[in-house]
């Protein structure tokens, strides 16, 4: 159980942390779109996997998504069981830490900072394009997670800064198509508090990054495939 509650409290400061930094930093721009704001989001959710990374990644190994769950599954590295217990307590983490978030912004009778930083195709983006984009770098970063786990050609101790990173990465390019999930309990719990297109379009950040992730264990075996 104690693993469980490990990624259920990881993913809620990753949603605390991240969507938090995203709300704030674009209630302080006259244009969400700004690129220091662009920038602070993307290292508030990749430092926020390091943190997590080192507090809870002994205990759980620090999923806090789904999606990696999902390609360690694939991968053969964790059972069916622990994997539908993993996503299940990090939709639940997500959704406490979009609860705090909402309360701060929506429910303390401040004025101007109502949101949850919920994804959503941006201006210009098709559905189709956010699909793509969410499968594409949810490809990337669960490949990365993979890689730097794997317990004979990983990054050992440096992996959880390894992701940390590559989430960032992710991040300062995505950002511009969907506001970047690649997790989907990271849009499931804002969305379930902002509603609108966020809830409409929710779809697109379950498939898709589960779709990547899906890519990405099948072209890990193939890579680890190769080396041996």
């Amino acid at each position: 159980m104690q693993k469980y509650i490990a990624e259920m409290l990881g993913t809620m400061v990753l949603v605390l942390m991240g969507c938090g930094t995203a709300v704030s930093l674009s209630c302080t721009s006259a244009d969400p779109a700004l690129a220091s704001t662009v920038v602070g989001t993307a290292l508030a959710f990749g430092l926020a996997v390091v943190a997590m990374a080192y507090t809870i990644g002994g205990t759980s190994g620090c999923h806090i998504n789904p999606a990696i769950t999902l390609g360690c599954l694939l991968s053969g590295r964790i059972g069916g069981k622990d994997a539908a217990m993993y996503m299940l307590f990090q939709v639940i983490g997500a959704i406490l830490g979009s609860a705090i978030l909402y309360l701060l912004t929506c429910g303390a009778g401040n004025e101007g900072i109502c949101g949850t930083g919920a994804n959503a195709c941006q201006e210009g983006v098709s559905l189709l394009g956010g699909f793509i984009a969410e499968v594409v770098f949810t490809f990337v970063f669960v490949l990365v997670v993979l890689g730097t786990t794997d317990e004979k050609k990983g990054a050992g101790n440096f992996a959880g800064l390894a992701i940390g990173l590559s989430l960032v990465l992710v991040h300062l390019v995505c950002i511009r198509y969907t506001g970047t999930s690649v997790n989907p309990a990271r849009s499931i719990g804002p969305a379930l508090f902002q509603g609108g297109a966020a809830l409409a379009q929710l779809w697109i950040f379950i498939v898709g990054p589960f779709v990547g992730a899906a890519l990405s264990a099948a072209a890990w075996k193939l890579i680890a495939g190769c080396k041996k």
